[in-house]
């Protein structure tokens, strides 16, 4: 399979954004031979805009839909996205917990879907992949999103022993047990799981394997063996990693060297603890 030309870059959001936007990812790519790409799940919440053709989803969360900018929700299986020969856009992660206080909507509200951005009730949402667009570089582009997206940063209530637990799976890369947790903040199991879903949109345990299987991803796109990379996210062996990555990618880690690693980079250089803080 040949390989695209890609190039990437990338920056930390303005201070003032990040503890809910992890980095700024801007893309271009040239003669794109995988047809269809899976958007893998993640820890965080996702917003790309195409600064291209539209974005179009043909499996999985939002499978069937269409738009110029998408958010994805925290979700369980891969996002199946049919890819143009030429692509250009940004990608952004966001932290879930106060999401509300950028999106206008709870992280709740996008669990295992990807939605239209001109659909969220921020007064940016529909205007802003056209003025992304229109910009001559990447770091144009990224001081257009650090104004608009510190500009539209609405006060919210924060539970903050949620926040604290979610800081404290990201340190962690989600090896702390549920139990664990709950203990330090001092509620019961069964209070703990109930009030993070319904701050983050999934429980505890679902996130902590997210994140797990998140810093695996990382480690093998940075070049690390399979059974290195196993190990270092904290699974017991290949195996075990294996069988997360047919539940969380519907592929094994080994398919997914072969379809996608020679499209990437490694873009795993960061503590996303840190990048939160």
């Amino acid at each position: 399979m040949a390989e695209s030309d890609v190039d990437f870059a990338t920056r930390a959001p303005h201070p003032a954004l990040r503890h809910l936007v992890r980095r700024y990812i801007g893309y271009t790519q040239h003669d794109v031979g995988l047809t269809v790409h899976r958007g893998l799940p993640s820890g965080t919440v996702t917003l790309i805009i195409s600064l291209a053709e539209p974005i179009k989803m043909v499996g999985g969360p939002g499978g069937g839909s269409q738009a110029q900018a998408v958010v994805g929700g925290l979700h369980l299986e891969p996002t199946l996205i049919r890819q143009d020969r030429f692509q250009q856009g940004l990608h952004l992660e966001l932290n879930p917990v106060g999401l509300r206080a950028l999106l206008g909507v709870p992280a709740t509200e996008l669990t295992s879907d990807v939605i239209d951005l001109a659909d969220l009730p921020v007064t940016w949402a529909r205007s802003l992949p056209d003025r992304l667009a229109a910009q001559p570089t990447w770091e144009a582009r990224f001081a257009l999103l650090d104004v608009e997206l510190s500009g539209a940063l609405r006060p919210v209530n924060l539970v903050a022993e949620v926040q604290w637990a979610w800081r404290q799976m990201l340190t962690g890369r989600g090896a702390q047990p549920v139990n664990d947790l709950a203990d330090e903040v001092g509620w019961s199991r069964r209070h703990f799981t109930a009030r993070f879903a319904r701050e983050v949109g999934l429980g505890p345990k679902q996130v902590s394997r997210l994140i797990r299987f998140e810093h695996s991803a990382a480690l093998i796109r940075a070049g690390q063996q399979l059974a290195d990379a196993a190990i270092a996210a904290g699974y017991y062996d290949q195996a075990h990693m294996t069988n997360e990555w047919r539940v969380f990618a519907g592929c094994t880690p080994a398919t997914w060297v072969r379809e996608e690693l020679p499209f990437l980079q490694d873009l795993s250089d960061e503590d996303p603890a840190q990048s939160l803080a």
